[in-house]
């Protein structure tokens, strides 16, 4: 397919962390945005929100898993960004988190076939949670892998397997129905357009609207926040966390960013793309809080990042070299993230 380097693209859950500001480097680029929300209270939000543009439309899907749910949405659109996920809490049989996270990605998907006859690339956001396994470790994973350890353990212990490999389970399962159903309509000759898959690390960063409090921020900036700056304020607690907790993590803005790039680069076709900036155990944030700000502790000072090694990490060539993406740094990521913090009476 060609690179989409303008026209109107559909934006699935567009009040959400990454996806508001996505919505904004669209727009400011020049594209037009059709934004999808489950409420029309949100929709009312998210037009206040780019009131300064006239460029944005949205559309309310109350269930993005019923059948015929994208019908609307994908007419007259040149692509889509589908970044929506069901929401659902507390689950026990993996089915209630599983069924709903797959079927979501196949209205897109089905309505794309049936009624989205201008698209012409889809960029669907995965996770690097359907990518690393916590075995045979450590280990460099790259695009070439899939989480099948989680997905045997659901499979296998059902309810009582974890909530972290249910929702592993849930995002290798949506993310394999994608490419068998672009691979089918594609053998069938039925398909116009091409899939590509970006799978961010842990996402930290920005908000892009003000938060008032820890709990309207999005899951894992909730947690970087109530670590760094709540519980860093203990330092038996940073002593602790820094050292056993580890990760691989991305700014929000680069992943908006890698999904704008992936439609504007034509090579980017048909690729399953990792979105990962590269470790962290949670001292190196503590770490680059204080130096954003001297009034916070800096955590441990006998901690050395160079020799603490990691188990596991994400090979993000494929993001630099195809979509030529450029990281923000833990610094740079803290630093912005302090700011807004402190704008906002939350530090």
């Amino acid at each position: 397919m060609p690179a989409i380097t303008s026209g109107k693209i559909l934006v699935t859950g567009a009040n959400g962390y990454i996806a508001l500001w996505l919505v904004r480097k669209l727009l400011d680029q020049g594209y037009a945005v059709r934004g999808t929300v489950r409420s029309e209270g949100k929709a009312r939000h998210l037009r206040e929100t780019f009131r300064s543009h006239n460029r944005l439309e949205t559309i309310v899907i109350e269930d993005i898993t019923k059948e015929g749910a994208f019908d609307e949405a994908v007419n007259g659109v040149d692509a889509i960004a589908h970044l929506a996920s069901p929401v659902v809490l507390g689950v026990d049989n993996p089915e209630e988190l599983i069924a709903p996270a797959v079927r979501g990605t196949m209205r897109v998907f089905e309505s794309a076939l049936a009624y989205g006859t201008s698209v012409q690339r889809i960029v669907l956001t995965s996770s690097c949670a359907a990518i690393r396994e916590f075995r045979d470790l450590p280990r460099t994973f790259t695009e070439e892998d899939w989480n099948d350890a989680s997905l045997a353990e659901v499979r296998a212990r059902g309810p009582a397997a974890s909530i972290t490999d249910k929702y592993c389970a849930s995002k290798v399962l949506a993310e394999r129905a994608a490419w068998e159903f672009v691979e089918k309509n594609r053998r069938e000759g039925k398909i116009g357009w091409d899939l590509v898959v970006i799978c961010p690390s842990y996402v930290f960063g920005p908000p892009m609207l003000p938060v008032r409090s820890p709990a309207e921020m999005a899951n894992s900036l909730r947690e970087w926040y109530e670590t760094v700056i709540v519980k860093a304020k203990d330092q038996t607690d940073v002593r602790s966390d820094g050292m056993v907790v580890e990760m691989c993590w991305v700014d929000v803005r680069d992943v908006a960013e890698a999904h704008v790039l992936a439609f504007q680069k034509k090579e980017a076709g048909e690729e399953r793309i990792i979105a990962s900036e590269g470790p962290w155990r949670w001292q190196d944030f503590v770490k680059a809080a204080h130096e954003a700000d001297a009034c916070l502790p800096p955590g441990d000072a006998t901690y050395d990042p160079t020799v603490a090694g990691h188990s596991f990490l994400f090979d993000a060539a494929k993001s630099m070299n195809i979509l030529e993406l450029k990281y923000h740094t833990k610094q740079e990521s803290t630093d912005d993230m302090i700011r807004g913090f402190k704008a906002h009476g939350l530090l």
